[in-house]
């Protein structure tokens, strides 16, 4: 394989080599220590004998040894003794590769000072061995590594050079994938990118290597393949790849409470929202925004035109991202927080929240959903830690062990103001229009359902960030809670009663785009189903919406198997204030308008106090 840049790295080691200096060449793997060298010898044409470095590698195995059957009939004579790398590659003029170089036990290194500083060794009843003209030394190793190594001795260190290798660019790294993989370039770039990403990341002590990308590539290509999709309708598939290409690569910090394919799904989400285009085709429509005004973009394509169905998908998507002309016209203050592309001047963010939180808010919302792929990025991380305080400091947990709480069930006394909201007017009435008040051990299942159709930008995006954060901190052994998302379609950000951090949440909340049609009786469905396993006395659903369905049938008819329904409905209008209010009564529960982000903290606690 060609080595693809390196260039420094090769020139000194090519120096190295001719003015008879031993090397170590220090980096993490993946970086081309084993192809540079190879590159070099294949150059001059000398031979590499090679050695893994282990905790098995002993002084006889590195040197060599007496055929113990040869012994027994000749005697220790020259000729029964079996040559080791190390006397192959003295013997005969060529480069000893030794890697894992601190993976070997100190004694086995101990036998190479000499060889080092003399050139020679002396091997019992076998005599002295010199090297002849050319033999060398090249070592590698990986110093981030500490699980089965040991530090070098300065014996061995002194007698060495040193030669450090990081990762490459992005440009290097595109191309070596190219090289290994073949595969689609919008492949190689994806996977590049989150292949980099998981060496920046706060989370992840160890990134994945560029061994990592080619893997990714080659399983992602061959998924995309089987299950017949293109990439930009293929987001799902590239997480199917990612886990299964890095999840073994990456390496956690200590002390955090996160699996790897959190963290990866958080990588994805940044570098590719759900919904967005992916990555290349964003900056693409950056950097050229009017490219698609080119004789291909007028190029006609029928509806029976095989791929028109997918470019209807990529262009709804793209629509969904914000390119900086338009969050500059949205957002009077975004310049000064965002004054040059990629760049989030997080001192100006704060400034704003300080003096105006509901625009500093809309705000980093929005800068979530930028065509500007690193501004989101930037975005993304700091949504997380903002709207997450936001959460903390809005919400109490409730006290006692005890309360009287309304329910649907036919048990306990009837609570006669709620009856009356209910009640249609029809007599007797129904049994689902009462509503009984009962004592309860509060143990409850809440389901925040956030609505996430076109309505839901901006300022109504960081509410729902803050309401989900909320929901996930209020969790405790009486109150287990799950968090669905809903447009025409439900998605499910965190299961019932497993435990997604809040940072983690308010990632995938602020990475949705509001788009479609609002189904809130097939989300309040899904909620149902969502809370039905859980062992506990209240089944409650937390509605995040403006309440004015526009598909499927009426939310009023989907209550059945939830004890009761809240509303938290943002930026209310008028029309939206009397749907949440009316649609909280038939739920049995209240509805609490939120006008700006600090009120969803205080309005979630007084409804799950």
């Amino acid at each position: 394989m060609d080595v693809i840049g390196l260039r420094r790295e090769r020139e000194v080691l090519t120096v190295a080599l001719q003015t008879d200096r031993h090397v170590v060449l220090e980096g993490p793997p993946g970086t081309g220590k084993s192809t540079l060298l190879r590159s070099i010898a294949a150059d001059v044409g000398t031979e590499v004998v090679f050695v893994e470095g282990n905790a098995e590698l002993t002084p006889a195995r590195l040197v060599g040894q007496y055929d113990p059957s040869a012994v027994m009939t000749d005697g220790y004579v020259p000729t029964s003794f079996t040559d080791g790398p190390l006397l192959t590659a003295m013997r005969g003029s060529g480069l000893l590769y030794l890697e894992e170089l601190n993976r070997i036990p100190e004694e086995t290194l101990n036998v190479l000072i000499t060889v080092l500083t003399e050139g020679e060794i002396a091997v019992p009843r076998l005599g002295r061995v010199r090297a002849a003209a050319g033999f060398r030394l090249i070592a590698a190793m990986n110093p981030f590594d500490a699980i089965g190594t040991a530090r070098v001795g300065q014996a061995i260190a002194d007698r060495m050079c040193r030669v450090v290798l990081g990762y490459q660019d992005a440009d290097a790294e595109r191309a070596i994938v190219s090289q290994v993989t073949g595969a689609d370039p919008r492949l190689v770039v994806l996977a590049v990118a989150l292949v980099r990403a998981t060496r920046e990341h706060r989370d992840l002590r160890t990134g994945s290597s560029v061994r990592g990308a080619n893997d990714l590539v080659l399983l992602l290509d061959g998924l995309l393949r089987m299950r017949g999709e293109e990439l930009v309708d293929g987001r799902g598939t590239v997480r199917d790849a990612l886990h299964a290409a890095l999840s073994g690569r990456v390496k956690v910090v200590d002390g955090v409470d996160r699996t790897p394919e959190a963290v990866l799904d958080q990588i994805l989400d940044d570098l590719w929202p759900a919904d967005a285009p992916p990555p290349e085709e964003q900056e693409d429509e950056e950097r050229d925004p009017g490219k698609a005004e080119g004789p291909q973009a007028q190029q006609p394509a029928g509806p029976d035109s095989p791929s028109s169905s997918s470019r209807d998908r990529k262009n709804a998507q793209r629509s969904r991202s914000t390119p900086r002309q338009q969050l500059r016209r949205q957002h009077e203050q975004f310049d000064q927080v965002s004054p040059e592309v990629g760049e989030l001047d997080e001192g100006a963010f704060s400034a704003l929240l300080a003096e105006r939180p509901d625009e500093a808010a809309a705000l980093l919302a929005d800068l979530g959903r930028a065509t500007d792929r690193e501004l989101r990025a930037a975005a993304h991380r700091l949504a997380r830690r903002v709207f997450v305080q936001v959460a903390r400091v809005g919400t109490t947990r409730s006290r006692g062990t005890r309360r009287l709480v309304p329910n649907r069930r036919a048990d306990g006394d009837l609570d006669l103001d709620r009856t009356l909201d209910r009640w249609t007017g029809q007599w007797p009435p129904a049994a689902e229009d009462l509503v009984t008040r009962t004592w309860t051990g509060h143990r409850r299942a809440v389901c925040l359902v956030v609505d996430a159709s076109g309505s839901m930008q901006g300022l109504g995006v960081a509410i729902a960030a803050v309401a989900a954060a909320g929901v996930v901190l209020a969790a405790d052994e009486k109150l287990t809670t799950s968090v669905l998302s809903f447009a025409g379609d439900v998605t499910e950000l965190q299961p019932l009663g497993r435990r997604v951090p809040p940072e983690e949440l308010v990632g995938r909340l602020v990475s949705l785009r509001g788009h479609g049609m609002t189904d809130l009786a097939g989300a309040l469905r899904a909620a149902r189903l969502q809370l039905a396993p859980a062992v506990v006395d209240e089944r409650v659903v937390v509605l995040l919406s403006d309440c004015l369905h526009t598909a499927g049938a009426p939310p009023e008819s989907a209550l059945t198997g939830i004890d009761t329904l809240h509303v938290l409905c943002p930026l209310p209008t008028e029309e939206a204030e009397d749907a949440a209010r009316a649609l909280a009564a038939r739920g049995a529960g209240r509805a609490e308008m939120v006008r700006t982000v600090t009120d969803t903290g205080p309005a979630l606690t007084r409804l799950l106090g």
